[in-house]
């Protein structure tokens, strides 16, 4: 067990709970930093996860919010990716710790986050997981792929079947250079006939890239391709 937290490294005081007389999780952060993650709770979008609570109503349509409506209407799109699940809103707290994750080569911080991912991972079934890949130029900026090194921390092996070819970030493109943006995705010859594939990356924000990812596999032959994210942004 560790003595001090990940982020902040304040001593870990452990609370004890009926649960814990049995079983104790792994704790990682200490209390005032749990504190700052916002869990997705709720009503949430059944396309992107993002949180229905301070959505405004005419950003809703029916169990989606227009984003996600506005994909499935789209014919090139639609049944692409069946689902996203976030389990944290993209908060500032969230924000500079996944900054320094993934900027400051501060790897170890991926592990505050392994319990819930292999928790989450354990109640589903899938066939395969994949992190989505970043681009030989961006792995050599940081070092590692911040999604493969999630997985990894909680102690899940994934398949590394997806390569990825360099490309402006999506944050700096409008919504019509997403939607016309040439494929980026590239498969090893992989037999995915039949297959349940679960896409996993840190932050889900526009949903293009796990659409685009999605669209390779399920160009292969996968049955249906879902994803699994840290934070909805």
């Amino acid at each position: 067990m560790r003595d001090n937290c990940l982020f902040c490294e304040r001593k870990l005081v452990e609370v004890m709970t009926w649960k814990g007389l049995f079983y104790r999780e792994p704790q990682f952060l200490c209390n005032v930093c749990e504190g700052k993650l916002v869990k997705i709770e709720g009503k949430r979008c059944g396309g992107c996860s993002r949180s229905f609570d301070d959505l405004a109503q005419g950003f809703i349509n029916g169990d989606v919010c227009l984003d996600c409506y506005r994909w499935e209407n789209d014919s090139e799109w639609k049944g692409i990716l069946t689902e996203n699940h976030s389990f944290y809103q993209y908060n500032a707290f969230l924000k500079e710790y996944l900054a320094r994750f993934k900027y400051s080569g501060d790897y170890v911080l991926g592990k505050g986050f392994s319990h819930m991912i292999k928790s989450y991972l354990i109640k589903i079934e899938y066939d395969l997981i994949i992190p989505v890949p970043l681009s030989d130029e961006r792995l050599y900026e940081r070092g590692f792929n911040q999604s493969s090194a999630l997985l990894e921390e909680a102690e899940v092996r994934p398949s590394n079947i997806l390569t990825r070819t360099h490309s402006e970030k999506q944050s700096k493109k409008t919504r019509k250079e997403r939607l016309r943006q040439e494929q980026v995705f590239l498969l090893a010859d992989s037999n995915l006939s039949g297959k349940s594939i679960l896409l996993f990356d840190d932050i889900y924000t526009t949903g293009t890239t796990l659409r685009q990812a999605a669209k390779r596999l399920k160009e292969a032959g996968a049955e249906q391709v879902s994803s699994l994210t840290l934070a909805r942004g």
